[in-house]
């Protein structure tokens, strides 16, 4: 049968998690309910109650309600139920977990939520989840669901929102239930690259060859969250190289963009010691909003859409050889092979010949800050006379990372 994990706060959430655990058993699976509260009385009975998690946590209940600290005793009661949770998964108790909480339920939820692997079904209905859920989420795989009205009862609007989360929980439960997925190992080693929209030919030509080479490409997104999930797993020693054509949200970054990645970005592999090859992809734009939304200082400039819900400005000069004088400086720091690969007709599609953006002179800026900012390091730099979406240019890159790879 399979069993799907509650992780709530049943002083406040209590009426709405006993709800949620006899719809559940309506629908033949098992309910684990953990309490992760604190002050009032539980309003239903937990299966692991909030004692057990503040012990988990390495504290007790008494001490925790002694001090009167909201917030640490929130961040307690979250380091508990993640012990609790990864041990009721390690004993195969575990086939999804569901939650449902504002600011500090879904801060506990999702805390626990991040200590499972990637591929166990992990829902979260939240009155947090139409804003930034990226604390929350992190790097992991958690399904975020609005609850639209705050979690206070059960209503005409929260009860079918609450019993789709139900429904859909379920269904992942029992097919994880049914077969686990196993994790996919089978001996290619791990490439990470990053990609955006107006780098995907290019990248996607890297892609090919390094799966021709023998390696499984594991793409992320340029969005922010996938910036800083590369970083994430690069640090832990994931990759045997990193494939980095894509640096747009270190544009994002600098000049108040809605897709950075933070300040950390290409960063992680050069620390790791990771074999890299590097390229100043999308560094011809930085991206905002939809169109009502992008600050009047750039408004003089191409603004292009994107689509509905980004829009595109065109970096001049002076920011161009600002991002290459930061990104020679984040990659003089690498204590692994590196190598720089600098496409000389263009850097987006946008920036291709016969593209809205294309400006050799623009784009040498950038080109000569990373010649002068890497002068004397022991990072290669190697220039191609084609634009970053040529298939020439992706598979020049991957071969490169190939070679880092294999000692050369």
């Amino acid at each position: 049968m399979a069993i799907v994990v509650l992780v709530g706060t049943l002083d406040t959430k209590g009426l709405e998690y006993g709800w949620l655990r006899e719809r559940l058993l309506s629908r033949g699976v098992e309910v684990i309910v953990v309490d992760a509260g604190v002050i009032g009385a539980a309003r239903i009975p937990a299966d692991v109650p909030r004692a057990e998690v503040a012990r988990a946590a390495g504290t007790e209940l008494e001490r925790l309600r002694s001090e009167g600290d909201r917030g640490a005793a929130v961040t307690a009661m979250a380091r508990g139920a993640a012990e609790v949770v990864r041990e009721l998964y390690a004993r195969g108790r575990l086939h999804a977990v569901l939650a449902l909480g504002g600011s500090g339920g879904t801060s506990i939820a999702t805390r626990a939520m991040r200590e499972l692997p990637l591929g166990v079904p992990k829902v979260m209905v939240s009155s947090m989840a139409s804003g930034d859920v990226a604390p929350y989420v992190g790097s992991t795989d958690i399904t975020m669901m609005y609850s639209v009205v705050d979690i206070a009862g059960v209503n005409r609007v929260s009860a079918p929102i609450l019993a789709n989360a139900v429904d859909a929980v379920t269904g992942m439960a029992r097919g994880f239930a049914a077969v686990r997925p196993p994790a996919v190992d089978d001996g290619r080693p791990l490439i990470a690259a990053s990609m955006a929209g107006v780098t995907t030919p290019g990248v996607d030509a890297a892609r090919e060859r390094l799966t021709e080479l023998g390696y499984e490409v594991l793409v992320f997104h340029a969005s922010g969250a996938g910036g800083r999930t590369l970083e994430s797993l690069a640090e832990q020693r994931l990759f045997a190289g990193v494939l980095d054509l894509t640096l747009c949200e270190l544009a994002d970054d600098l000049f108040g963009g809605i897709l950075t990645a933070g300040p950390d970005r290409l960063l992680a592999a050069g620390r790791a010691g990771v074999p890299q090859v590097v390229s100043p992809g999308a560094l011809d734009l930085v991206k905002f909003g939809p169109l009502d939304t992008v600050p009047e200082r750039v408004l003089d400039r191409d603004v292009r859409v994107h689509n509905p819900s980004i829009s595109v400005v065109r970096t001049t000069a002076e920011e161009c050889a600002e991002l290459g004088a930061r990104v020679a400086a984040k990659l003089r720091s690498a204590t692994g092979p590196t190598t720089v690969c600098l496409p000389l007709r263009g850097l987006s599609t946008l920036g291709a010949p016969g593209g809205p953006y294309h400006d050799p002179a623009v784009d040498e800026a950038l080109f000569c800050a990373v010649r002068d900012g890497l002068r004397g390091s022991a990072v290669e730099v190697v220039e191609v006379d084609t634009h970053l979406n040529d298939p020439s240019f992706g598979r020049a890159a991957a071969d490169l990372l190939h070679r880092l790879i294999e000692g050369g």
